[in-house]
């Protein structure tokens, strides 16, 4: 299986999102070392999987705080 390997800037030309906001929200949060992104050679540079990254792109985040609403939505609440 081969896997494509990108820059947090590439990934952010592909995905629609800001760098920094790669770095500082997504990093860690949604996008997990191992999974979606690896730091080669045990170094400081990451590179992210784009394999990974679009089969968990459309998934729903398993973690959201949502309150059941009586018409049959949700409430999105923060932690």
């Amino acid at each position: 299986m081969t896997q494509t390997f990108l820059t947090t800037s590439e990934l952010s030309k592909l995905i629609k999102y800001d760098s920094r906001t790669i770095r500082e929200r997504l990093k860690d949060s949604v996008l997990l070392e191992g999974i979606h992104y690896i730091r080669p050679f045990g170094g400081r540079k990451i590179l992210y999987i784009w394999e990974a990254i679009q089969k968990d792109i459309g998934k729903q985040s398993t973690n959201t705080f949502a309150i059941p609403m009586a018409n049959g939505g949700v409430a999105h609440g923060a932690y």
